[in-house]
């Protein structure tokens, strides 16, 4: 916009990047701290939403469990019963067992797997629309303190980290808990003896597994918020990479990213080795334990206080829950890497739009197009002593032209950003219709006003489908209608598939002309009862601007219009010209009328016209 917002926006990054900053390194130092799994408990509703494919999952779990601890039962009567018998017969009954078990144990670990990785794909595809659906809500000021990149890090990358932990790990860490806690029960029951042996060495096991992994949880949260800055810097410098190569910065742009990417490269090294020296220690301390353990089971059988089938029932048991152990530990990582990631993802969700539909919202008359500021009084919220909008009345009626015109930095823009609700006024009233829009849902207000702005956004679809964003149910001949009112008819045929001709990311095939002829004929489709043009003229050349003119014209004359404008040759045939300056109305009148006056609008007209 051409005035007082960017100005408004690019003084309010600094305080609200700030701020957001601030409120990241609090909550990143709350996730150093943490040591449990909090979180997660976000995930809670969403895993509630799939009872059936959970309590599936945890039914085969617990068969496929309890049949690869069967194994080792089965094992040790074969050795005792099968070998011992001396019979052929006997031996191959035992041997039938173990496959019967196996066989068991394979479908159940398939069903698990299935039922699972089908709960983790819903949970997550629930959650990935749950976070973009709430993105949308949030107001135009929050992203002045957040680069988009950061916001797209979080929807992919973080929720890839939640996927791998609801379809595996949380599955792999309920299986290793149930084995361990079932096959520590069966060594209790083959040898007590050697079982206690084993948990007096659990401690050696647990400590390092707890310092390591806090280590582990701090490294891996670091990493992915150095991620998220390299990510938010590429996407960023991609935006806008035209730019980058006209000032032939290239070479700079590359070394600060690849600055980001060698600073999350050296924390994920870090985690890295970290995560390495635990399972080194726990392995060994673990594996090794059973050797000691082994050993004196050994002397055991030796001396005929066990058999060899209890033997080597105790090792396939020592084994499974020894290595039970060891997954836990790895599952123990991920928990802590997707802790950090929903906490990343929980401040997204956390994060309030200030502009909410009231309990109970003023339902709106028929539409007029009236609208009417009194005594209207506004700063933004990061420099509230910085008055934008001062006293600032203003009846239009239905129907009716307005153009508001000014110095830049007068608040001109600001009125349309009150108007559409992305910020809250201090003092007075604005109303549509005759209903002050505090008290109406920001919905049903922004449905009644059609914006085209100076910068053009359009989107990767069909010149139809950018048309059909105004208003979906459009037809193809109310989208060629509003086309050809806004000029844009001759060059949307001409394109190699017409109106369904792929326009590329934001329609950069596009000539900037075509792009904001493209948005006017949006903004038509839309057939709200108020239209706000802001410069929509700014990026035609004179023959397509006259020709757009003529069109704005006809619609002008069917909508309420609001007009911002430099070019005052844009607002000439206007009902009104407001001038504005220091966010107060100074003068009222038609282009004449004001010239006459003399004034700061005299002023402003003899920059352009001979006056």
């Amino acid at each position: 916009m051409p005035d007082s917002a960017p100005e408004a926006a690019a003084k309010d990054r600094p305080s609200a990047g700030a701020e957001l900053a601030a409120q990241i390194r609090h909550a990143a130092g709350g996730r150093g701290k943490t040591r449990n799994l909090k979180p997660l408990a976000r995930l809670w509703p969403y895993l509630m939403r799939q009872k059936r494919n959970l309590a599936l999952m945890l039914v085969f779990l617990v068969i496929s469990s309890a049949a690869s601890l069967s194994l080792t039962g089965a094992a040790r009567l074969l050795v005792d019963k099968g070998f011992g018998s001396g019979n052929a017969a006997q031996l191959d009954a035992w041997f039938l067992v173990i496959g019967g078990v196996a066989i068991v144990m394979a479908l159940a670990t398939a069903f698990r797997y299935f039922y699972i990785t089908r709960l983790g794909e819903r949970v997550v595809a629930d959650l990935r629309e749950d976070v973009f659906a709430h993105i949308l809500r949030l107001d135009p000021a929050f992203f002045l303190g957040i680069r988009t990149g950061e916001v797209i890090s979080r929807l992919t990358s973080d929720i890839q980290i939640i996927e791998t932990l609801v379809s595996s790990s949380i599955s792999i860490a309920l299986r290793n808990l149930v084995t361990f806690v079932g096959g520590l029960t069966l060594l209790m029951i083959v040898s007590p003896k050697l079982t206690l042996i084993v948990l007096a060495l659990f401690p050696l096991v647990l400590v390092p597994l707890i310092t390591f992994g806090r280590a582990v949880g701090k490294l891996t949260r670091r990493t992915q918020d150095n991620f998220a800055d390299a990510v938010g810097f590429a996407s960023e410098s991609l935006d806008a990479l035209e730019t980058v190569q006209a000032f032939v910065r290239e070479a700079f742009t590359r070394r600060r990213f690849d600055a980001a990417v060698e600073t999350a490269y050296a924390t994920s090294l870090k985690r890295i080795r970290a995560r390495a020296t635990m399972t080194a220690l726990v392995i060994s301390l673990v594996f090794g334990g059973i050797a000691v353990v082994l050993w004196l089971g050994a002397h055991d059988v030796f001396h005929h206080r066990m058999t060899t089938g209890a033997l080597i029932q105790f090792v396939m048991l020592s084994v499974f829950t020894a290595g039970s152990v060891a997954n836990l530990n790895e599952t123990w990582g991920d928990l802590q890497k997707a802790a950090g990631a929903m906490m990343r993802i929980d401040e997204l969700l956390q994060s309030e739009p200030n502009i909410t539909a009231p309990p109970t919202p003023a339902n709106l008359p028929a539409p007029r197009g009236e609208i009417r500021f009194e005594h209207v009084r506004f700063a933004y919220p990061s420099r509230p002593d910085t008055v934008v909008l001062d006293d600032f009345s203003l009846h239009v009626q239905p129907g009716e032209t307005v153009a508001l015109v000014g110095p830049s930095g007068a608040g001109k823009s600001s009125v349309f950003r009150l108007l559409l609700r992305y910020y809250d006024f201090n003092e007075g009233r604005i109303e549509l219709d005759g209903v002050d829009i505090r008290a109406a849902d920001p919905k049903a207000v922004r449905e009644r006003l059609s914006l085209v702005a100076q910068d053009a956004a359009l989107f990767s679809g069909s010149a139809a489908d950018n048309i059909r964003f105004g208003r979906e149910s459009a037809t193809m001949d109310e989208v060629r209608a509003a086309a050809a009112k806004a000029q844009a008819l001759g060059f949307i045929e001409a394109l190699p598939q017409g109106f369904d001709t792929p326009l590329g990311e934001r329609a950069k095939s596009l000539s900037g002309g075509q792009k904001q002829r493209l948005s006017i004929a949006r903004a038509l489709v839309r057939d709200a009862p108020v239209l706000l043009l802001d410069e929509a003229t700014s990026a035609l050349d004179a023959e397509n601007e006259r020709l757009v003119q003529e069109a704005l014209s006809e619609a002008m004359r069917e909508h309420t219009t609001l007009v911002i404008a430099h070019r005052l040759a844009t607002v000439l045939k206007a009902d009104r010209i407001v001038v504005m300056d220091a966010g107060r109305v100074v003068d009222i009148g038609t282009h004449d009328e004001l010239v006459a006056r003399g004034g700061l609008y005299q002023r402003l007209a003899s920059l352009q016209f001979e006056v």
